[in-house]
């Protein structure tokens, strides 16, 4: 899946209204306007991947995450020591997915049992197991790489969830 079909899908499966896409890319730390938000949602599946990743790269994903967090759950507290920049953890493609699972289960403060009922009500029922799988830090043990489908069946559970 591409960026920025993966930003539309949240987008419309928690109701995120531009203005609020606006005030979340700026607690990002990327600074867009209403009208920047509407065209970059605007892009339609007949675009060539290659302008896609341009329009919505791995940095642009991952700072709108970050932004989510703090809008959803406030900044977190710097002890001494810290930085009080996010962590991107988006090295390259193959871990898109992962990170993203990883920042909206922070975000929406969702539990492993969250998780699993969101991945049901899309269709896919997963054992702790496997959730934990995906959730892990690559390079850890028993790591598993997110498939698309998996963002197809979450992002469609959390549609399903918010719907009832």
């Amino acid at each position: 899946m591409e960026n920025i079909d993966i930003l539309k899908r949240l987008r419309y499966a928690l109701d995120i209204k531009d203005s609020d896409m606006v005030e979340i890319f700026k607690l990002g730390g990327i600074i867009v306007t209403k009208a920047d938000v509407q065209k970059l949602l605007a892009y339609s599946a007949g675009v060539e991947a290659d302008s896609l990743k341009n329009i919505c790269n791995n940095h642009m994903l991952e700072s709108f995450l970050n932004g989510f967090i703090i809008f959803k759950r406030g900044r977190k507290e710097v002890k001494p020591g810290e930085s009080d920049k996010p962590n991107f953890l988006i090295e390259d493609d193959r871990n898109v997915n992962n990170v993203f699972l990883k920042k909206v289960k922070i975000a929406l403060a969702f539990t492993g049992e969250d998780m699993l009922a969101a991945f049901k009500a899309g269709g896919v029922e997963l054992s702790n197991g496997e959730l934990s799988a995906l959730l892990r830090r690559e390079g850890q043990r028993n790591y598993k790489v997110c498939g698309d489908r998996y963002i197809r069946v979450f992002l469609k559970g959390l549609i399903e969830s918010n719907a009832s």
